[in-house]
């Protein structure tokens, strides 16, 4: 069996058994999203209007540096059960170098982060494998955080809605839609840490290709603006914490899934309103993966709070 990976890895003397990867330079592919017809946070003119020094990378891109790192840890089980849980600290930009470092904590748990040049934390978090009985560090994020009281960019949504339960899947060559205008294919020509794991001809324990972690909060968020939450736009979002948990895994392409999506959480910080979204896609009635995503609003943003 081909190793899932050829990223080098390196071991830190005298720091605990910390591990890390190279340093890399992610490439933004969402600078021509749209949403609700207007531009995102990765657009450079609407990032800048909201003080970031341009466009700004997706934060799960950088799960792709922090893979090899937990296949290295736990084995290629961890695409079967294996979990990233990040709390987003910092904006990062096309161009900077970031690398990631994973600190083992138990038999199956670690700390992992995400960091720039010059030390700036761009994320950290947790990933484990197993039985997930242990929150994230997004989860226990959403335990500390304050209750929306007063909703005004998210008048009208309530714990509990659901989005109408679809089928989604990913080909190679699709294009993930308005707010992923780019294919899987294009994804694995600019990902950071290649894999033939993530090849249509892969030679892989469950005899079929492998999605990359990053991509599996693709197939989950793509069709979010068809999920009839109340938000009133326009407004600017960004993921601030999320955690991809993988159940039954690994998640494939060119597999039809049935996505199921439920608001768990509405919460607010003094810059934001946040909606917060659990995701689960089925194959039958197997739980496949679980996504839990903070969609942070900026009240900045809002003509709701000019």
């Amino acid at each position: 069996m081909t190793a899932a990976f050829s990223t080098p890895i390196t071991t830190l003397a005298d720091q605990d058994g910390v591990i890390e990867g190279p340093w890399r330079k992610p490439i933004n592919l969402l600078r021509a999203q749209t949403y609700d017809d207007h531009a995102s946070i990765h657009d450079d003119a609407t990032a800048q209007k909201l003080g970031f020094r341009g466009g700004t990378i997706e934060g799960p891109t950088h799960f792709s540096q922090i893979t090899p790192l937990l296949v290295h840890l736990w084995g290629t089980e961890w695409f079967e059960n294996g979990a990233i849980s990040a709390n987003y600290r910092n904006a990062s930009y096309e161009g900077e170098e970031v690398k990631a470092q994973v600190k083992p904590t138990s038999s199956s748990s670690a700390q992992i982060s995400v960091l720039k040049l010059d030390g700036t934390v761009v994320l950290t978090g947790s990933g484990a494998i197993g039985s997930h009985a242990e929150p994230g560090a997004a989860l226990a994020k959403l335990q500390r955080a304050h209750p929306l009281i007063e909703p005004r960019i998210l008048k009208g949504a309530s714990i509990g809605m659901r989005a109408p339960s679809r089928v989604v899947r990913m080909d190679y060559a699709q294009r993930m839609g308005d707010l992923y205008p780019f294919s899987l294919q294009e994804k694995l020509a600019n990902i950071t840490e290649p894999s033939p794991f993530y090849e249509r001809s892969a030679a892989t324990p469950w005899n079929r290709p492998v999605m990359p972690v990053e991509m599996i909060s693709v197939l989950c968020q793509h069709l979010a603006s068809d999920d009839g939450f109340p938000v009133s736009f326009p407004v600017v979002g960004l993921f601030a914490d999320q955690e991809i948990s993988l159940r039954s895994g690994p998640v494939s392409p060119e597999l039809d899934y049935r996505l199921e999506r439920e608001i768990i959480a509405l919460t607010e910080t003094p810059k934001t309103e946040s909606m917060w979204l659990c995701s689960r896609l089925f194959c039958g009635d197997s739980l496949i993966a679980e996504m839990t995503l903070n969609q942070a609003f900026l009240k900045a943003s809002s003509p709701v709070y000019a």
